[in-house]
């Protein structure tokens, strides 16, 4: 369980076994984890299996590779990390539990004064988990849903959250980890006629 508070960003390192395994680099957060450990990288919780230097290695299963954005990450790409939440740690997002629902595609980002306003594409099948002023996780980062379209929602980042995370560097058609709010899903799902 995380906060989608990330902590820092590292980088990609490449895959190992075809793409079974993934690196990422994660100076300062390395030596801070242990094989078998959960960390979230760019929304997606993975589990380390081990460390060389300060570069981690995940396991990646087949579903990993097909839900989320992993398998197209180019070299040196930038990945938002965060440990996981424990029961001192600030909430100071929403619970995330790392277990991305679809891959999203940015319509928009336009830089403004004092920020940066993101538009995110949602699949028809996703649209009912969405509420304005609710909350999403894009990467791995914990948003407020700013506006809700019928096909999208947009979200604005402010100058910290640009700083420490990968969100600045998005531009109209790269591809990003969705996860909905996992409070929303289960009232949804508690609440649902269609219900079996």
């Amino acid at each position: 369980m995380f906060t989608g508070i990330a902590t820092q960003t590292g980088r990609f390192a490449g895959f190992r076994r075809g793409k079974r395994e993934i690196g990422v680099e994660a100076p300062g957060l390395a030596e801070r984890v242990s094989a078998g450990d959960s960390v979230s990288v760019d929304g997606v919780c993975l589990t380390v299996i081990g460390r060389e230097q300060q570069t981690l290695y995940f396991n990646l299963s087949r579903e990993t590779l097909a839900k989320t954005t992993l398998a197209g990450l180019k070299p040196r790409a930038p990945v938002n990390l965060e440990l996981p939440l424990t029961p001192s740690t600030p909430l100071g997002g929403h619970f995330v539990s790392g277990h991305v629902d679809f891959k999203g595609r940015v319509l928009k980002a336009v830089t403004r004064t004092g920020g940066k306003t993101l538009a995110v594409s949602i699949p028809g099948a996703f649209r009912h988990l969405f509420v304005p002023k609710g909350s999403a996780a894009v990467n791995g980062v914990s948003l407020t849903v700013s506006a809700l379209k019928p096909t999208h929602f947009e979200a604005e980042l402010i100058p910290a959250t640009l700083r420490a995370t990968n969100l600045g560097s998005l531009r109209a058609g790269d591809p990003v980890n969705v996860e909905c709010d996992m409070i929303g899903k289960y009232v949804y799902t508690m609440t649902s006629k269609d219900r079996s």
